[in-house]
């Protein structure tokens, strides 16, 4: 079965709709619509009981089994909080299910659930509300922590007394290793395969529990003393000698030399955040930890599991900005270094492991850190540990520990017993950390406002509709000195902002609001100063994508006339000027990109060098604006599809292009989407008079349009992430292509560029396709558009192959995707408004 099947999905709606009509659900369990008005979105409330339905497609070449998957009430269009049960159904089997406070704020935010998806498949789920949680599901997980009462402090140890379960534990000044007060010595966690335990006390050493059955047991390690766990006994062992160590994927600092662990710390706190069936979490506390002289901060870190895996995941963040913060593993004698592909797209997971008869019954054991490669500054060791230094993103790491026992217990997901199967296993994790599972989720909230007939109203309302609900989520926060939440980052002055801002001013043009017209202001504005310097902009990169926002600047010079902004748009236009090119005269796509063209950078440079011609020259030079396009068509165009490929190497050096062509390998739907609106936006500017050069863009735009419209997915109306490969393995549909090639045949029609009676119904086609596949419909009104490929290049890492293209994080409401959004449908309102 190919991803995605197309009758699947058509089912998938039918049954969805039908479950929103039907006057009862048949599905034991399932409430009626009555009995859920209080917590459900109005759109819902009247209807039965059906919340979403899911499909589940698996991108690897392998099976994936207890996948776990986590849908947040948001998303699935509940209230936050949503407080009655949910049901999740494949076919007529009902999967258990936990409601999870994933972000430890202490409210539930969402579901998890764990589903097998074999190589090649497709699941279909069916999400409900449920009368009840059903029938009782088995324990996979458990984190817990237990301290002594009814005894007293005898100097450093507790004396007497008995073992008391607790959420949370307050660490007493007296307590110190060995002090016989709390049981194992720290918080544990556990899944049905490993258990792990963390010293609460200045070691900080992680400890491995290996597990001789699939039940629960750390309920019962430690009740009888120290000792009893460092014997086999029925349940496992102690597997692991932490020494002065972190142990198995603790976390520290690296001070140039040496880890220092979280030792020097004024106070510790334990709370157990989650204890459910298939999730389990803890988290740490650790206030006024001193790693080196002079510098203090506190530490918080969660440490979460879910069933049918051996991987903790870590999220650790200081209150302080402390680079060289650290993951590592101990570094037993005997025992071989297992370092993952770092040769990699940053956003891909790698790893660091050991292999070996390190356990301490003999046994061969793994243990691992996984993380994503950008935020591996530096794999090094010392004297007792191997060492991923990592790189804090917001002041945060986040990584992944794991450890397999060679007398693990049985069960389908092992044991592992030689380096050779470790090796595999630890790149097999790497890959579903990578690539999740890929999902398409319908939800009723969304059904229910998207399927309206589409008129030219509807389209603007959208577009007002996600730039309110952007406003209200981080479109501020692009501004100079906030900061990207999609990527982590200080904001700065490059392309997205200035699509997102030039899609605020167009919508503002046919629906004027303040809010929008400050917006632009308040942005923009804050990277330009008094001088005309622009702040985070750096010319001497010589990067094309830092033109792009110089349109929505020459936009506000043409009105505001401040001599600013003029000499701020004149230092990009320099820019042009020196910028390094191919002997055909195309720009690089960056300085650290030599010799190199992407379809990319059309959209980035050339409608800016239009723009600026024609505004600040008497005589435009149409040529030199024309010439991008030419040596792209000449150079990255497939003549046997019309496809044009992402990129090429004029120099044939980069191990992503073909030797004999210079051209990368794929045809990449958002590459083509640059210039598709290229095309369009360039031709504003172009005069009039300019016919020959005109001519040459109309003809581009007629020859591309009936290939875009070859491509579109018939079922959908919608693009795929590679092109040409609908179906494939790992493939899917991607939202920011389908807005861009949306937004292109909209004004393209508007624009008289393409005859209305051959595109009108592709563009509504494609708009239509657009809410049905990727408008998200939340309980507070605002919408969300998803899956978004949030970034695609070549070269550091990016090897152009299929698989590299299928690796790219997939993302909610990235700029790329909701400023053609908005921008698409300023378009199809004005259409639809002509045709009315």
């Amino acid at each position: 079965m190919k991803l995605f099947d197309k009758s699947i999905r058509t089912s998938s709606l039918s049954a969805l709709a039908f479950a929103l009509t039907a006057a009862t659900l048949t599905a034991c369990g399932e409430k009626s619509a009555e009995s859920i008005a209080d917590n459900a979105p109005a759109a819902v409330a009247e209807k039965p009981g059906a919340i979403a339905t899911l499909e589940l497609s698996n991108p690897s070449d392998f099976p994936r089994l207890d996948e776990a998957v986590y849908l947040s009430f948001y998303e699935l269009g509940l209230k936050q909080g949503f407080a009655s049960p949910i049901a999740v159904w494949n076919q007529a089997q009902q999967l258990p299910v936990q409601a999870i406070d994933k972000d430890a704020d202490g409210e539930k935010d969402g579901i998890l659930f764990t589903v097998d998806v074999a190589v090649d498949e497709t699941v279909t789920l069916r999400i409900a509300e449920a009368d009840a949680a059903g029938d009782a599901a088995a324990k996979r997980t458990q984190a817990e922590i237990s301290r002594k009462v009814g005894g007293e402090w005898k100097e450093r140890e507790y004396l007497g007394g008995s073992f008391e379960n607790v959420s949370t534990l307050e660490v007493p000044k007296e307590h110190t290793d060995h002090s016989w007060y709390i049981r194992y010595e720290g918080p544990g966690i556990e899944s049905d395969l490993v258990g792990y335990r963390v010293y609460l006390d200045w070691r900080n050493g992680f400890d491995i529990f290996g597990k001789s059955t699939l039940a629960p047991v750390l309920q019962n390690v430690g009740q009888d003393g120290f000792d009893s766990y460092h014997e086999p006994s029925d349940w496992g062992m102690d597997i692991l000698k932490v020494g002065s160590a972190v142990g198995v994927g603790g976390y520290g600092f690296w001070d140039g030399e040496k880890v220092i662990r979280v030792s020097d710390v004024q106070d510790w706190r334990a709370e157990i955040t989650e204890n459910g069936d298939l999730y389990s979490a803890f988290k740490i506390d650790y206030l006024g930890w001193k790693p080196v002289e002079g510098v203090q901060t506190d530490l918080s870190a969660q440490l979460s599991m879910h069933a049918g895996s051996r991987l903790v995941e870590v999220n650790a963040k200081t209150s302080e900005e402390l680079d060289n913060m650290i993951a590592g593993i101990v570094n037993h004698p005997g025992t071989e270094l297992i370092v993952g592909d770092m040769d990699i797209t940053g956003h891909a997971y790698t790893y660091i492991g050991t292999y070996g008869a390190q356990s301490l019954d003999g046994a061969n054991l793994g243990m691992a850190v996984l993380a994503k490669r950008k935020a591996i500054d530096e794999v090094t060791r010392d004297e007792h540990n191997q060492v991923a230094i990592l790189k804090p993103a917001d002041k945060e790491i986040q990584y992944y520990f794991v450890a397999a026992w060679a007398n693990e217990v049985e069960s389908r997901h092992g044991p592992i017993t030689s380096k050779a199967q470790f090796e595999t296993y630890l790149q097999q994790e790497a890959e579903k950390l990578t690539m999740p599972l890929r999902q398409r989720l319908t939800t009723a909230a969304s059904l229910a406002e998207t399927q309206q007939p589409l008129t030219a109203d509807v389209a603007l309302a959208w577009s007002k509709r996600l730039a309110d609900s952007e406003l209200q989520r981080k479109t501020l926060d692009y501004a100079f000195g906030g900061f990207d939440h999609i990527r982590k980052r200080p904001s700065y002055f490059e392309y997205t902002t200035g699509m997102v801002m030039q899609a605020y001013d167009e919508l503002n043009q046919v629906a004027p609001e303040a809010r929008y017209a400050d917006a632009v202001q308040k942005v923009m504005g804050s990277f330009v100063n008094e001088d005309g310097s622009i702040n985070g902009y750096e010319q001497s990169k010589y990067n094309i994508d830092s033109i792009r926002s110089g349109t929505m600047l020459l936009r506000m010079y043409e009105r505001n006339h401040d001599e600013s902004y003029k000499k701020a748009v004149d230092t990009l236009f320099e820019q042009l000027e020196h910028h390094p090119r191919t002997s055909a005269g195309a720009f690089w796509h960056k300085k650290i990109y030599p010799h190199q063209v992407w379809l990319d950078g059309v959209y980035m440079g050339i409608p800016f060098l239009a723009q600026y011609e024609q505004l600040m020259h008497e005589e435009p030079n149409v040529d030199e604006v024309l010439a991008e396009f030419k040596v792209v068509r000449d150079k990255l165009r497939d003549p046997q599809t019309g496809l044009y490929y992402h990129a090429w190497d004029e120099k044939r050096e980069q191990v992503w292009a073909d030797k004999e062509t210079g051209l990368s390998g794929y045809h990449w739907g958002r590459g083509m989407g640059w210039l598709a609106m290229a095309l369009v936006d360039v031709l504003d500017y172009i005069p009039k008079e300019n016919t020959e050069q005109r001519q040459y863009l109309l003809d581009m735009i007629a020859e591309i349009a009936p290939v875009i419209e070859k491509y579109q997915d018939p079922a959908t109306g919608t693009w795929w992430q590679i092109m040409d490969k609908p179906g494939e393995r790992g493939n899917y549909l991607e939202s920011s292509a389908s807005t861009m090639y949306t937004y292109f045949f909209a004004k393209a029609l508007n624009q008289g560029y393409l005859p209305e009676g051959k595109y009108l119904a592709t563009a509504k086609k494609a708009y239509q396709g657009l809410l049905d596949e990727f408008v998200q419909v939340h309980a507070d009104g605002s919408i969300t558009i998803t899956d978004m490929c949030q970034v695609a290049g070549l070269g550091f890492g990016r090897d152009g192959s299929y698989k590299y293209y299928m690796s790219e994080p997939i993302y909610d409401d990235d700029p790329k995707g909701t400023a053609p959004f908005i921008t698409s449908g300023v378009e199809m309102y004005k259409l639809l408004k002509s045709k009315s």
